[in-house]
């Protein structure tokens, strides 16, 4: 498949990247009065030989609804690795979320600007598959280190619903 045509869901399939920040702007214009949370997350699952990852990206009205996209990424062998496979996922989701903060950020916190004293506002955020229970625990400080230092706030279970929930519905 051509990389500029890997997004989906279940409305619209091949959407490029520039046609994902199309209908993220329309969905804000559509309510600019809201408060927005955008969320990128990933989830993996092992089939046989290959490793397929799932990126989500979640735009979050909050109260009010939501839109999202996903982005397959097929391994072309297992990972048994847990630190290899967060690794990868966070990997993933930092590839889409430097898109969004190099590029698109300022252009998408300009559509609620005019009504931030209205209680409008924006914000990024990477969600990871990782938590304070489970072997997962280890890798938090790494993985969310990795995060924070461009600048994004990372969560974690229970609050990564894009990479644990989103996500992982379609990796199966």
């Amino acid at each position: 498949m051509d990389d500029k045509l890997m997004f989906y869901n279940i409305s619209e399939r091949n959407m490029s990247f520039e046609t994902v920040i199309c209908r993220i702007t329309e969905f804000m214009k559509s309510d600019p009065h809201s408060l927005y949370v955008l969320s990128i997350g990933t989830d993996s699952h092992i089939h046989k030989e290959i490793t397929r990852f799932i990126t989500a990206i979640h735009l979050h009205r909050v109260g009010k609804g939501a839109w999202g996209c996903l982005k397959n990424y097929n391994l072309s062998r297992p990972v048994r690795s847990l630190r290899e496979k967060i690794s990868l996922e966070t990997s993933l989701s930092q590839e889409i979320a430097y898109d969004f903060t190099t590029k698109y950020v300022t252009e998408l916190s300009e559509v609620i600007l005019p009504y931030i004293d209205k209680g409008a506002d924006f914000r990024l955020e990477v969600h990871l598959d990782i938590g304070k229970k489970g072997m997962t625990k280890e890798l938090i400080h790494e993985m969310t280190g990795r995060i924070t230092a461009m600048g994004i706030e990372a969560k974690i279970k229970p609050d990564s619903y894009a990479a644990f929930c989103y996500a992982n519905r379609y990796t199966k």
